[in-house]
């Protein structure tokens, strides 16, 4: 008995070594593409200097107060807008609602300057609540499909019998519902608030020079005005924010995993009261359509008419060369970076998920210990300002062979660090739902853990990973913060295009821009219903695990 357990414990030790080493290759392009650069950055700033007297400095904190008080209240927006959507998508069985779970998620993945744009076209003077809304626009998805994916698994039944107990619809749900979905509430809540407190190119569009948030300083102070040692005290106030929300992202998470155990309910027809949720929820998705309408008719709006001038001027540079390539140029550069981001952010995505799974299958705390420490580091990009990032790049890329500084590859890289922490979150539910019992069978009738992965996991995820491919490609392709810093004025990106275009004058500079953002636009929701049709599953979508 004894020697049988040494084999075994020296079986589940092995196993545990050989994930280890197969996590070697996502840790290590972190480290190499993210820890180093910020690393690096940060050191300069520290060794130049003055960081103490930044954050000292009254300023500092208003605009650290101002940064964490508009992404408090777009996430308090997006949570209020966002769960009469997830209530429809969960439990409603209506003509339509494919269609609703589509049109949802496209605010998610515009491009931040295609949002920008619309809203400045609702808009024209911005300002802090359009500022609010824009950030609240893109982040309805994560809070509706988060929580869809747990409301789909809540037992109906009790809250059936608060009612019959005389309590109004209202109160059974903030007493009896409420309380269950807290955990993906908390969840949802905590990622969009991450995602707001760095937004960038919606904060530069909207605010101007009138609002500034913790990521356009850094951006003013690393770019503009060469304040390395400010810029650092930002992004360490930043970063501090980040780890807050993450740390309360995984104990929702954490909370979550065990409520999802419960048994999934049917959809079925509104009863009574339940028609004033859905005639909310479809405000809700009207309201998202409408900067995307208003965007449209913008592009094809002229002091003289309707007219395509915009598009047409796309295949030249723009009124006195804005531009220095062809905004159909830039639409082929957009194309091939997010091509070679999506590559490279599946095989460090894919690769770091599969890990994940086994390490969280793995007996024993040092493994999961080992998958929980690794989710987080994974997620940490998201967080990070791109700035930052893009910066550190120049600084340090140069002592690895080949000088990556001037290689087209330098987009790819920063914009594949932004989409693998989604590719993985969409992946990783997914892979940890595929029958344990099916893996011990293969791998009893001799099957090696490659052919396992490749007969087994393969073909059951094999939707969800076209699906994340196909998310994280249109993620790329409008891809602004760090792209803004690392594109070259003769490679641009379109989203890059697009910004400089509407920083000139001329009316035939801004027409381009809005048709260019138009063209983006008409993409990205092409891309979105087709991920939809491949990837998703009802109630939980293709937003993923957050």
């Amino acid at each position: 008995m004894a020697l049988a357990h040494g084999r075994v414990t020296q079986v589940q030790t092995a196993r545990t070594a050989g994930l280890a080493l197969l996590g070697l290759l996502p840790v290590a392009f972190l480290v190499v593409f993210f820890a180093w650069p910020v690393v690096a950055i940060l050191g300069r700033g520290f060794s130049a200097g003055g960081v103490d007297t930044v954050l000292a400095d009254a300023q500092t904190w208003q605009l650290a107060a101002f940064t964490l008080v508009s992404a408090a209240a777009s996430t308090v927006v997006a949570v209020v807008a966002g769960l009469p959507v997830a209530y429809v998508l969960a439990r409603v069985k209506l003509p339509g609602v494919g269609l609703a779970r589509t049109l949802v998620l496209v605010p998610f993945v515009l491009p931040t300057v295609v949002v920008g744009l619309a809203f400045r076209a609702l808009w024209p003077d911005g300002g802090v609540l359009p500022l609010v809304l824009a950030n609240a626009f893109f982040n309805v998805a994560v809070v509706a499909r988060t929580v869809a994916g747990l409301w789909s698994y809540l037992d109906p039944r009790a809250t059936e019998a608060a009612r019959a107990l005389g309590a109004s619809p209202w109160r059974a749900f903030r007493t009896v519902t409420l309380p269950a979905l807290g955990p993906a509430v908390a969840s949802a809540a905590a990622v969009v608030f991450l995602f707001c407190a760095t937004s960038f190119g919606v904060v530069l569009i909207l605010g101007g020079g009138r609002y500034r948030t913790l990521e356009t300083e850094i951006y003013l102070r690393t770019v503009d005005l060469l304040d390395l040692s400010g810029a650092a005290a930002l992004s360490l106030i930043q970063f501090a924010a980040v780890l807050a929300a993450l740390a309360l992202g995984a104990i929702a998470r954490k909370r979550r995993e065990n409520a999802v155990k419960l048994k999934q309910s049917a959809p079925r027809r509104p009863r009574k009261g339940e028609w004033w949720t859905v005639g909310a929820a479809t405000v809700v998705i009207a309201l998202l359509m409408t900067p995307i309408v208003a965007l449209l008719v913008e592009s094809v709006s002229t002091p003289d008419g309707w007219s395509l001038a915009g598009f047409r001027a796309l295949a030249g540079t723009g009124t006195d060369d804005a531009l220095q390539v062809s905004g159909w140029v830039a639409a082929k550069n957009s194309l091939a970076a997010a091509t070679d981001a999506t590559l490279l952010a599946m095989t460090v995505g894919v690769l770091a998920s599969v890990v994940l799974v086994a390490l969280r299958r793995a007996p024993g705390r040092l493994a999961r210990g080992m998958g929980e420490t690794m989710d987080a580091a994974l997620m940490l990009p998201l967080g990070v300002s791109a700035v930052t990032v893009g910066f550190g790049y120049l600084v340090t890329l140069d002592a690895l062979p080949g000088d990556l500084r001037t290689s087209p590859l330098l987009v790819p890289l920063a914009q594949a660090l932004v989409i693998i922490p989604l590719v993985m979150r969409m992946i990783l539910p997914v892979l940890r739902a595929v029958d344990v019992r099916l893996r011990q069978a293969a791998s009893t009738l001799g099957a090696s853990p490659a052919r396992v992965w490749r007969e087994i996991d393969l073909p059951l995820t094999a939707r969800s990973l076209v699906a994340a491919a196909g998310f994280g490609y249109v993620v790329a392709l409008g891809e602004f913060g760090a792209t803004s810093f690392l594109a070259r004025p003769d490679a641009p990106t379109l989203p890059v295009a697009v910004a400089t275009l509407i920083s000139r004058p001329g009316e035939l500079n801004n027409q381009m821009a809005y048709a260019a953002c138009a063209l983006l636009m008409i993409v990205t929701v092409a891309a979105v219903a087709l991920i939809d049709r491949f990837g998703s599953v009802r109630g939980h979508g293709t937003v993923g695990e957050f």
